[in-house]
């Protein structure tokens, strides 16, 4: 991890517990929620339901999270003239535009239009997120590996940290998930390349194997400290949708294998899409809640300090 200026250390500390771990809520998802919401017909979901749905997820859980993401378009801005979002609480922005361009084997990622860090500043963000597809043998590898060095760079000129999220995906088209054998490879050599990109303060990494394929915790835990091992950056795991137990066991042995703490998104609250709004906030005032502070606990006894290296070889 490269040394830190004075302005990142102070927002990336905004983000994170007082024991200097993170327990990131994450809400940022567009595309795919429009999907949840009606799964028929996406395109026919109004702006106003997204945000009403955004909006209600900050107000009941921000308050048992360290810091929240969020994206710009739906959710940043109602979530603080609102007062959802505490004073307290971190604020992480995407700056990604959702989906992706290209080919399905060989992703591109681009930016939101009329965004940039130093705009995401001006909200009063305390990190920039941006979601990458990548593959360490995809074509498109070396434009992925451009587009962040630019945006490491524009971060750094606004002195805002960079989480980075880049997303695994199969290189082929009869196979559109990653077979289990690959996923691993493919998770601990993105990390220790794309963190070696000068700027990239926290990755926010997938879990390194398929639990679905391999259900020894053994076996979870060496491939969470090959992660570790890997990133010259502080990582934090994402929840990928995985149920809230499974989510729970993953954390556990990522944080004891050196994670900096989650980004925690659907794992927590995905039973609330969709309901009546009351059914809704009851849930989420209750349960997801719940959950969230589960989690927040989890983190805080057992997930490695960011401010501590972890790992990083020189492999």
């Amino acid at each position: 991890m490269t040394s830190l200026s004075v302005g990142k250390t102070r927002r990336l500390q905004q983000c994170a517990t007082p024991r200097g771990v993170f327990s990131i809520l994450a809400i940022d998802h567009r595309n795919s929620l429009r999907r949840s919401l009606n799964p028929a017909d996406p395109a026919a979901v109004p702006d106003e339901a997204l945000v009403d749905l955004k909006r209600a997820v900050v107000a009941a859980l921000a308050p048992k999270a360290s810091a929240i993401l969020i994206d710009p378009e739906y959710g940043a801005a109602p979530a603080i003239a609102s007062g959802a979002l505490p004073g307290a609480t971190g604020l992480i922005v995407a700056l990604e535009r959702t989906g992706y361009t290209g080919d399905p084997n060989a992703r591109v990622s681009e930016l939101l239009p009329g965004w940039s860090p130093r705009k995401i500043g001006h909200l009063g963000a305390s990190g920039v997120k941006l979601l990458v597809y990548y593959h360490p043998d995809a074509p498109t590898r070396l434009e992925i590996e451009q587009l962040i060095g630019e945006v490491a760079v524009y971060c750094q000129g606004a002195d805002i940290p960079l989480f980075l999220e880049p997303l695994s995906y199969s290189l082929d088209p009869l196979q559109p998930r990653l077979p289990p054998e690959e996923h691993r490879r493919v998770v601990v050599t993105t990390a220790r390349r794309l963190t070696r990109i000068s700027g990239v303060d926290v990755l926010k990494a997938e879990f390194p194997l398929d639990v679905a394929a391999v259900s020894d915790e053994a076996e979870w835990r060496a491939a969470c400290r090959e992660l570790t091992e890997a990133s010259q950056a502080p990582w934090v795991l994402l929840s990928a949708g995985v149920d809230f137990e499974t989510y729970l066991r993953q954390v556990a042995v990522a944080a004891q294998a050196g994670a900096s703490g989650v980004a925690v998104g659907r794992a927590v609250w995905k039973e609330a899409v969709g309901l009546p709004p009351e059914e809704r906030d009851a849930f989420l005032s209750t349960v997801a809640r719940e959950r969230m502070a589960r989690v927040t606990a989890l983190c805080q006894a057992l997930a490695h300090p960011w401010t501590i290296p972890a790992g990083a070889s020189a492999g």
